[in-house]
């Protein structure tokens, strides 16, 4: 199967369509509608989250964001896309398939965000399943990882609705908010049956 790959310049099309949303790469043109949405939903963030950086929101550090998602897209190296409601044309929240090894292990790690006031409809459940379908189809993965806190339990719910199995427990794994904290591994592997498609 042929890999997915970008033309030399990134197109505003999307990457990944579900019945609801659609995913693709951060434009300049997103930076208004990013920042509210990482604004208001920051409190609700903070736990999950690296620490910020202090110029994290500025229209400079998106510039730079938006630049590096395009670079490491058209060298497969990482997919970072922002989820988008299709009938609203709403920023909803980001996911990332990072950190793609190929070779002997052609396997990504998937994380993902979501803004507060989106929170709890069942839009990245749907988001993460198109993501997986992408990730095997498209891409010709074979395995995508995915780690959460132990307290984390919506989304420890979210990966084992899709499909992710739980392997084990990484000591100290990433920091978060500032410390360095266990998290859960998953993974779901393209030979997996996979529940519905339907969140």
């Amino acid at each position: 199967m042929a890999l997915f790959r970008f033309p030399s310049e990134l197109p505003s099309r999307p990457l990944i369509r579900t019945p609801n949303l659609y995913l693709r790469a951060p434009q300049a043109s997103d930076h208004a509608a990013w920042a509210l949405l990482r604004m208001e939903s920051r409190e609700f963030l903070t736990p999950w989250e690296p620490t910020w950086n202090e110029d994290d929101l500025t229209r400079a550090s998106f510039r730079l964001r938006a630049k590096r998602a395009a670079r490491e897209i058209s060298t497969d190296e990482a997919y970072s896309l922002f989820i988008f409601e299709t009938g609203t044309e709403t920023l909803i929240g980001g996911l990332t398939l990072g950190l793609i090894r190929r070779g002997v292990a052609q396997a990504c790690t998937l994380g993902y965000w979501m803004g507060r006031r989106h929170a709890g409809k069942g839009h990245m459940t749907e988001a993460v399943r198109g993501a997986v379908r992408f990730a095997f189809s498209d891409l010709a993965l074979h395995r995508v990882e995915a780690a959460c806190l132990p307290s984390n339990e919506p989304s420890r719910r979210l990966l084992e609705r899709v499909g992710f199995q739980h392997e084990g427990l990484a000591r100290a794994y990433l920091k978060i908010n500032g410390n360095w904290a266990d998290h859960l591994l998953y993974a779901v592997l393209s030979t997996d049956t996979l529940p519905g498609s339907r969140p």
